[in-house]
């Protein structure tokens, strides 16, 4: 698929089917992670995968939608904040980092016909729980990651004059 056309059809995805993904899908998803940029190139980050089976409720914990647990898969993106580069102002990379990794596998997952939806507004105290987290990790980005069981509206977006600057703001 050309990039232009991936991007386009890329869209959240809030029902899935139970149809199981496919292990090599999984893995190129998982690959298309360890290939993401990271500042200095450091890998600031640990992901879980989750099969969801059996373990809806407790996930459910973590965030409260429904089609969250529909998937058979859901994928943390943690950050290990002491791995990840730091600018001379102390402006910490890790959460862009983790977003950067985060866009690869939803752009590979598209690619393979399978859907996500980017979630950062989860509880993260529970995230630690169910995850069992050490205490030097983050739960950053979670995403379901399953075949669509709807269909993409129009993509709502401002235009490039609302946010392209030229020279200066």
């Amino acid at each position: 698929m050309d990039f232009i056309d991936l991007i386009n059809k890329r869209y959240s995805v809030r029902a899935y089917k139970t149809d199981i993904v496919e292990d090599e899908k999984i893995s190129i998803v998982l690959n298309a992670a360890r290939l993401a940029p990271t500042a200095s190139n450091r890998q600031p980050f640990k992901i879980i995968v989750i099969h969801t089976n059996g373990k809806e409720q407790e996930l459910l914990t973590i965030y409260q939608r429904k089609w969250f647990v529909q998937a058979p898969i859901i994928i943390c993106v943690c950050g290990i904040p002491e791995s990840a580069w730091v600018r001379r102002d102390s402006r910490n990379y890790l959460d862009v980092d983790v977003a950067i990794v985060m866009d690869y596998m939803i752009l590979a997952a598209t690619d393979l016909g399978l859907g996500t939806c980017f979630i950062a507004a989860f509880d993260a105290t529970n995230a630690r729980k169910v995850l069992v987290l050490p205490d030097d990790v983050d739960p950053i980005l979670f995403t379901p990651l399953g075949y669509p069981d709807n269909f993409s509206s129009v993509k709502e977006r401002k235009s490039l004059e609302e946010l392209v600057c030229y020279e200066h703001w």
